[in-house]
């Protein structure tokens, strides 16, 4: 998605044929399993299949543009892997030009190997960047909370499991422990 132009709900763009919108997000949705680097894109343009506009449309068409040039890239999963936990979060303050509202992401990773991903919306208007990244932190610290009890059932031991943020803030207000 290009940075300057951002995707927002154009109400005064020309509409286009709803179902072919569908179709089209529909299989990119597909491709997402297998492909990490198209979610972002692809979810965008996706809260826009109520009233799709050519704007919309046309960054669809991007999207599978790029996926042309990219054809070989995709999620490579081998059996001789290491099984350290580490993960990583992120979040944009107030990125939806709609509603102002942030959105999150996060990935673990059990060795190399990308095992689990997400990206959403925040339900609440962050009023800092510092606020919009600890939710992320404690979206992502819960799922390797969860991951981290489904592989102690399976034998796995983990010592320590790093957790990695870009937002100086967010880690010392992670790091206070009052």
């Amino acid at each position: 998605m290009v940075e300057k132009n951002k995707l927002d709900e154009d109400l005064q763009g020309t509409p286009v044929d709803a179902t072919l919108y569908h179709d089209m997000i529909r299989s990119l949705m597909y491709l997402t399993s297998s492909r990490p680097d198209l979610i972002y894109a692809v979810c965008l343009c996706a809260r826009y299949q109520a009233k799709p506009t050519e704007k919309h449309l046309n960054s669809v068409k991007r999207i599978f543009q790029y996926l042309k040039g990219t054809i070989n890239m995709g999620l490579w999963y081998s059996k001789d892997t290491s099984m350290s936990l580490t993960a990583y979060a992120n979040a944009d303050q107030a990125g939806c030009q709609d509603t102002r509202r942030s959105t999150l992401g996060s990935a673990q990773f059990l060795g190399d190997k990308l095992v689990s991903w997400s990206s959403k919306k925040q339900k609440s208007i962050a009023i800092s960047s510092t606020k919009a990244e600890y939710i992320a932190l404690s979206g992502c610290c819960a799922q390797i909370l969860w991951m981290h009890s489904q592989l102690t059932d399976y034998g796995f031991q983990f010592n320590k499991i790093p957790l990695y943020c870009d937002n100086k803030s967010a880690i010392a207000l992670c790091c206070n422990n009052v």
